[in-house]
């Protein structure tokens, strides 16, 4: 069975505001996998058949040994990620397999002990997800205007984090002058034909433009 591959301590500091300091947040900006944090979140909150938090962390780690692996020059064949990863992970493998496995990647010029501590366990993907992505379960019993509300809420918090993100990479590397920017996020719905404009909040409070009230649907 496969267990989580880091302790608590290794993962997020509680001690600050985890948006911030989330692990998985920074190593997704350490191996330039812009791409991969959706694709957590897709699978995560997907209606049919989500993917678990251990699924995901998982996953994700089998990533960061793709890429240690393609860093150094190596092709992994089909299947040597999934089963490299058994092996460094799985208690019921024997310690000789575990360290042969270690040695085969370290012979290869992988830093093994850096991407071993790169790992991130189930707990990791949840803050992530949660507090970095502002994404949860959607439930049933919700109505879809709710559903939909929430949905774009995040979505517009995923796009403001994003956009401070890259500034502040700008910022640090010179190219940039400014203090700690804040984005904000303001979506404004206008309907082309009654020419009325809502905020999201507005539009699914009153859940209708003028055009109903002046009977043109």
């Amino acid at each position: 069975m496969m267990t989580d591959s880091v302790s608590p301590s290794d993962d997020d500091d509680s001690t600050a505001h985890p948006s911030q300091t989330s692990k998985v947040r920074r190593l997704l900006e350490k191996y330039d996998l812009p791409e991969m944090g959706e694709t957590l979140e897709v699978a995560w909150t997907r209606s049919d058949d989500p993917a678990s938090l251990r699924d995901l962390a998982h996953r994700f780690n089998q990533q960061l040994l793709e890429l240690a692996m393609k860093v150094t020059g190596r092709r992994p064949l089909d299947g040597e990620i999934e089963n490299t990863y058994r092996l460094l992970t799985t208690d019921d493998v024997s310690p000789g397999d575990a360290t042969e496995a270690r040695r085969r990647l370290e012979r290869a010029g992988v830093d093994i002990d850096q991407l071993t501590t790169d790992f991130v366990s189930r707990q990791a993907i949840h803050t992530y997800l949660t507090t970095v992505r502002g994404v949860t379960h959607q439930s049933t019993d919700n109505t879809p205007l709710e559903n939909a509300n929430t949905f774009l809420y995040h979505l517009k918090q995923r796009t403001a984090t994003i956009i401070e993100s890259r500034l502040a990479q700008l910022r640090d590397a010179d190219h940039l002058s400014i203090g700690s920017p804040r984005v904000l996020v303001d979506v404004q719905v206008l309907c082309d034909d009654c020419g009325q404009q809502y905020s999201l909040r507005e539009l699914f409070s009153v859940d209708s433009c003028a055009c109903e009230a002046n009977g043109d649907h």
